[in-house]
């Protein structure tokens, strides 16, 4: 595989584009987008891309940094999923495709399902990576966010200073013989992107428009059923302390025709801590079934099938129940 880096403009705004493309001469079918999580970057698919690398994986990938995150602008903006999900179809569009596999983590398979949701001819398959969207659930550091001073508490704790004092006592551990697991340097990771004030904001945006703190406020369970044609891979960690794999598990049942994966050995990024099970996951998934072909008529079609179905239990349900007449005594019983 070959790696192109570069910048796409969109409505005036920077996208930051890592597209792989096989080796070979012939792409075997759509290629597959990967949508990273809130406040990661393309990044955290590197180890996955290495493996495809090693494996001569022959699609064509695209890897972007979405707005607000990576080396992609972070302007005062909408973060919302419906946004998200738009800048997707728009880098699909620009790079030349009208029909791809989506997937995303956390945040990102949010986004993928909401892509779905918006331009159902434009998804062949599913694959959702400790997503977020499936359930009220979620850690409490991120139901935090709702709180008030929440902005001023996450300034103060990571920024350029607290960042650099942290790369410290982490490189002198090093030195002292420590060493963290590849989901921990992830996470460090993650946060480090935060010290930006710009992808603060974004994080903050999108945090707050999703979650309360409850939990979870957006969902796609209810609208899941649309997704019943499309090809559907659900990968999960075991110890996932940010979102928990019942969510899933609730989702394979919803989807009966989808595929669970749970690493026992992984927590909220698989596809970081066993690249090469999630790659040999994914491959097998891409290769033993067919991408979904629907057309917007196909999915209306399905709304109105439900929303009749559900007028019709409401109507049975609210519609009262005739009191039975009572019935006159038999003549040889009436008082004379």
């Amino acid at each position: 595989m070959t790696l192109e880096a570069r910048t796409l403009t969109l409505h005036g705004q920077e996208i930051r584009l890592r597209e792989y493309l096989p080796s070979t001469t012939e792409e075997q079918g759509e290629p597959l987008v990967l949508l990273h999580g809130i406040s990661g970057s393309g990044q955290t698919w590197v180890p996955l891309l290495d493996h495809f690398e090693r494996t001569g994986f022959g699609r064509r990938v695209l890897v972007p940094d979405l707005p607000g995150h990576g080396d992609s602008g972070a302007p005062r903006a909408d973060y919302g999923l419906g946004a998200m999900a738009s800048v997707v179809r728009d880098v699909l569009a620009l790079t030349g495709n009208h029909h791809a596999t989506i997937a995303g983590h956390s945040l990102g398979g949010g986004i993928a399902m909401q892509f779905a949701y918006q331009f159902p001819e434009m998804c062949a398959r599913l694959v959702l990576v400790g997503s977020a969207g499936l359930g009220p659930q979620v850690t409490a550091v991120l139901r935090a966010t709702a709180l008030p001073g929440a902005k001023a508490t996450l300034s103060a704790a990571v920024n350029p200073a607290t960042v650099a004092i942290a790369r410290g006592i982490a490189a002198a551990c090093r030195g002292l013989g420590g060493k963290l697991t590849p989901e921990t340097r992830e996470l460090t990771r993650h946060l480090s992107s935060l010290s930006d004030t710009g992808r603060r904001r974004a994080f903050l945006f999108i945090a707050r428009s999703l979650i309360d703190l409850r939990g979870q406020r957006a969902s796609a369970v209810d609208k899941l059923y649309l997704a019943e044609k499309v090809p559907t891979l659900v990968i999960w960690g075991a110890h996932d302390p940010l979102i928990p794999v019942e969510h899933g598990r609730k989702t394979a049942e919803l989807l009966p025709g989808s595929r669970l994966t749970v690493f026992e050995n992984a927590k909220h990024f698989p596809h970081v801590a066993d690249p090469a099970r999630f790659g040999a996951e994914l491959e097998r998934f891409l290769d033993e079934t067919e991408p979904a072909r629907l057309t917007l008529e196909e999915v209306v079609a399905v709304l109105v099938q439900a929303s009749e179905a559900a007028n019709e239990v409401e109507n049975r349900a609210t519609t009262p129940r005739k009191a039975p007449e009572k019935l006159s005594p038999e003549p040889h019983l009436r008082r004379a």
